[in-house]
């Protein structure tokens, strides 16, 4: 794909008010988990001794969560509807990551991830559809291909940019205190997601922009 197709995609995003607030959300909370992966491998391997069969099982088992969210996707959106799960489960997939900062040794610290993680994931399989069918809905279908390139591309800079932060903090202050701070950040997340998404591609107002 060229860049001037690509810029197209970048272009349909950030002028579409409900995609750009979904766009800036994702990449935040995106970036924000996926950094937070290798500073637990860290904390949990190194610094609390777990022996490699139970990291393993800790990120294994809460995969289950995807299968459990996909299943009640469909239903829980058509039950609740669309806006409601961009906000309130949006909401939810920032409130679980602080979690990851207070890990401690033995079964307990491995029951706190394998929670905290199996909650994410949850989260996160009964979001992610809903996004991606308003992302298509709301893009025409000869820049679908652009659109999704761009939303792609940035992600994968999102997470990579977040990932060398995380690295860089917790090099100065410890991966239990990048953990932390990255949880904290999180929180925030949700001021950015819209408080309505419209079918029809009309304006969306984003929380942040009410509180003006």
């Amino acid at each position: 794909m060229r860049a001037g197709e690509l810029l197209d995609g970048w272009r349909h995003i950030l002028t579409h008010p409900g995609l750009r607030a979904l766009f800036a959300n994702q990449m935040l909370v995106g970036g924000l988990i996926m950094a937070t992966e290798p500073l637990l491998a860290v904390l949990l391997l190194r610094q609390l001794g777990f022996p490699p069969w139970q990291f393993g099982l800790a990120f294994a088992v809460p995969c289950l969560g995807g299968l459990v969210g996909s299943r009640l996707a469909g239903r829980v959106v058509a039950r609740y509807g669309r806006n409601r799960i961009i906000r309130i489960v949006g909401a939810l997939r920032a409130v679980w990551l602080i979690g990851l900062a207070f890990v401690g040794p033995g079964l307990a610290g491995l029951a706190t991830v394998m929670a905290v993680e199996f909650a994410i994931i949850i989260s996160m399989s009964l979001y992610n559809p809903v996004l991606a069918t308003y992302r298509l809905e709301q893009t025409p279908p000869e820049r679908v291909a652009r659109t999704l390139s761009a939303w792609s591309i940035s992600s994968g800079v999102s997470i990579a940019a977040c990932t060398a932060l995380g690295g860089l903090l917790a090099d100065l202050a410890g991966p239990r205190a990048a953990i932390a701070v990255a949880g904290l950040l999180i929180i925030a997340s949700p001021l950015l997601l819209p408080r309505r998404l419209e079918r029809d591609g009309a304006p969306v107002t984003s929380m942040t922009t009410m509180a003006r």
